[in-house]
């Protein structure tokens, strides 16, 4: 079918010619960038100050006493059946930090890290997998959770989830 508005019989007539009214348009986008560079730095340098702060509060030295051979621990005030759910397997960790082979140097600002994720994400409950190895950071690490604010329970990891060699922890994340 042919279109009828542009009529064979005028083939002399030019493609500007037949289009000499027509105006261009005016571009009246605005492309915005994404956050500039330094103000994602400025966020970035912010998280970090918050976990250097936080790495202030963590002593190396605070030693816990744990009742049991494993290391457990239920906050003030907390539900005491959590722990019993804990150990059941009843929470599914939802993020994973793997510290086995680290230092202590290491391992601490990345335990902070997750931590720090886990209240900003609104995440429940996570999982550290600190290994057999030496048995340093076994040791450690419920050193630390123990004087953390917004750790409110902790227990050696179910057979499924690492064990004797992992820890589930429960983090307070607000209403």
């Amino acid at each position: 079918m042919r279109d009828k508005s542009f009529p064979d019989s005028a083939p002399e007539q030019t493609f500007a010619e037949l289009f000499d009214d027509v105006q261009p348009l005016t571009q009246d986008k605005v492309v915005f960038d994404k956050q500039p560079l330094s103000k994602r730095r400025a966020e970035d340098d912010k998280q970090q100050r918050q976990i250097n702060s936080a790495d202030n509060l963590l002593s190396d030295n605070f030693e816990a006493h744990f009742p049991d051979e494993k290391p457990t621990y239920l906050a003030e005030g907390s539900d005491s059946h959590l722990l019993k759910r804990l150990s059941r397997g009843d929470f599914a960790p939802e993020l994973l930090l793997d510290v086995h082979g680290f230092t202590q140097a290491q391992a601490k600002p990345e335990v902070l890290a997750l931590l720090h994720a886990c209240v900003n994400e609104r995440i429940r409950c996570c999982s550290i997998l600190h290994g057999h190895g030496k048995g340093v950071l076994k040791r450690q690490i419920p050193n630390w959770l123990v004087q953390h604010p917004q750790v409110e329970a902790f227990h050696t990891a179910p057979r499924a989830l690492g064990g004797d060699a992992a820890l589930l922890i429960l983090v307070r994340v607000g209403d």
